[in-house]
């Protein structure tokens, strides 16, 4: 019987998957819900041939991404089904996956945090927050996540306009490249709320040192493969998936916490 209720969260799970998929699709295009079009030729799926994942009208396969969302997000549900969080239990627990996960597709392949997702976002994390720490703590790490984030936002500011001024010293072509976003400033409000106050500030201390690592990793490839110039450093990296990295270990796995926060 334990069994056959598994296929529960494996039909929800390939559910939300397709949903995250169909958004990261069409918001970054349209700015709403609307029919999704192939990302090679721009031709329309019709509704039926998406939500069965076949070819686009013209012979484009799926995006393997798509494929790398429907089994992750199924491996998420069962994993929350089985290992429900205590205060958020299964059902909002995978719904804030799923925000997740819609935000980290968009943000890699974009560079793009929207408005909307960010007004459903800021719905989510204050229900999310006042059920995990209260109103107050919630409010305060919403403000926290903002000003922090926000003072980071004017040091990157700096950062790129002397970016801006090493590329026109050296003949190239500017470009509308940020250290860091709006949306970035905007998304870290969103995780203030979800974790609340003092943890937010630890949580973008984590995700600080995440996006170090992976730039440090990127670099390192980059010399491996004998492609590092002297401009790698100006090289920026969409910021959002570290911050939201940070905040889904600090809210899934918070006993991991244990040995670092006393």
């Amino acid at each position: 019987m334990t069994s056959l209720l598994l296929i529960i969260p494996i039909i929800i799970g390939w559910m939300g998957g397709w949903i995250v998929n169909y958004l990261s699709d069409v918001l970054p295009v349209t700015r709403r819900l609307s029919q999704p079009a192939c990302q090679y030729c721009d031709a329309n799926f019709t509704w039926k041939d998406y939500l069965f994942f076949r070819d686009c009208p013209n012979g484009h396969r799926r995006d393997v991404r798509t494929w790398i969302v429907q089994a992750l997000s199924v491996v998420a549900s069962l994993y929350l089904w089985i290992n429900p969080p205590t205060r958020l239990g299964y059902l909002l627990g995978y719904i804030l996956i799923l925000y997740f996960g819609m935000i980290l597709v968009i943000d890699i392949e974009h560079r793009l945090i929207l408005h909307p997702t960010s007004i459903f976002g800021a719905l989510l994390g204050l229900l999310v927050g006042t059920l995990a720490h209260g109103i107050y703590p919630t409010l305060l790490g919403g403000l926290g996540g903002l000003l922090i984030m926000l003072a980071l936002y004017f040091f990157g500011t700096l950062f790129t306009r002397i970016r801006l001024r090493k590329l026109q010293a050296e003949g190239q072509a500017p470009d509308d490249e940020e250290a860091l976003g709006q949306g970035d400033v905007i998304l870290s409000a969103i995780i203030g709320l979800m974790l609340g106050w003092p943890l937010i500030w630890f949580g973008i201390l984590i995700g600080v040192l995440i996006g170090g690592i992976f730039s440090i990793l990127f670099l390192l490839a980059l010399l491996l493969m004998r492609k590092y110039q002297k401009n790698a450093l100006m090289i920026f990296l969409p910021y959002g998936p570290y911050l939201i990295a940070s905040a889904f270990w600090i809210l899934f796995f918070p006993k991991s916490l244990a040995a670092l926060v006393p």
